[in-house]
């Protein structure tokens, strides 16, 4: 914080702008808020306690934006889509708490009326990394660098997602999942998998995050062996996905096998992209 900074008047002394940044006396700053020098905040803004908003950040639009966040320079929230079907609705950008955002990322309000783009908690999205409308993503996830996110994209919770890569529009990214830098995601990526490749493929279980989130402990370590079970008869059976999803299903599931063959079963139903093959196929 530069010592020429200025408590705000806005909603609580503690609030500190910046004399060179430009916010409008309607946005709502909460206790703590710091607006760093060149930030420009509008008038549909609001920021949660003890958020933090770096030098030449643009916040625009209807955007909503929680505690203990940290967004660095040159970042844009909050723009109109890059969608030419987009007619000037009243659409969002709503942002939980704790979360990092790093330089130059860019996160688009949704398309039609009332639709949010939407980020959850103890998230952190790398430098120059692109959300497009309508967007959700959950919670600890980490995308690296200079990942571009079209519009309709959901991502579940604690995934992670390797640098310089597109992900195709209305995909689903699985919980837990590990994307490779540079995969081409053109298909949903199942929960718990690791995929890479161009074009992308599932190449296994994501071991190494499974276990340090504890999966591997739960139900006296029958969680996981349950899990590459079940991976091994959907996709490395003779069985195709639909046939060797039915016969899982026919098992009584703990909560990750369940969660992968509900994920399946969602993806292979219409309207939705399909889920990434494995490799061999």
């Amino acid at each position: 914080m530069s010592e020429n900074a200025a408590p705000a008047t806005i909603n609580d002394r503690s609030v500190q702008i910046h004399p060179l940044a430009c916010v409008d006396p309607k946005a709502e700053l909460a206790e703590g808020v710091v607006i760093s020098p060149g930030a420009v905040v509008g008038p549909q803004v609001r920021i949660g306690a003890h958020t933090w908003i770096g030098p030449n950040v643009v916040l625009d639009g209807k955007v909503t934006i929680g505690r203990h966040n940290r967004i660095f320079p040159g970042a844009c929230l909050g723009q109109e889509p890059q969608d030419l079907k987009y007619k000037g609705a009243l659409t969002e950008v709503a942002i939980g708490d704790n979360n990092t955002i790093r330089e130059c990322v860019t996160i688009n309000r949704g398309t039609d009326e009332g639709e949010v783009t939407r980020i959850g908690n103890g998230n952190l999205l790398m430098a120059y990394c692109h959300l497009g409308h309508h967007c959700i993503l959950g919670n600890g996830i980490v995308m690296s660098n200079a990942i571009q996110v079209a519009g309709h994209v959901v991502i579940e919770d604690r995934a992670v997602i390797g640098g310089c890569l597109g992900i195709h529009q209305f995909v689903h990214i699985g919980r837990m999942a590990m994307v490779g830098g540079m995969t081409r995601v053109d298909r949903d990526v199942p929960p718990y998998c690791l995929v890479e490749g161009h074009p992308g493929r599932v190449r296994g279980l994501n071991r190494v995050g499974l276990r340090r989130s504890g999966l591997a402990e739960q139900h006296e370590g029958r969680e996981l062996q349950q899990l590459q079970e079940i991976w091994s008869l959907i996709y490395r059976s003779d069985h195709v996905i639909s046939e060797g999803l039915r016969l899982a299903q026919a098992h009584e599931l703990l909560p990750a096998s369940d969660h992968l063959c509900t994920f399946l079963e969602g993806s292979i139903s219409k309207g939705r992209r399909g889920p990434m093959p494995p490799a061999g196929r």
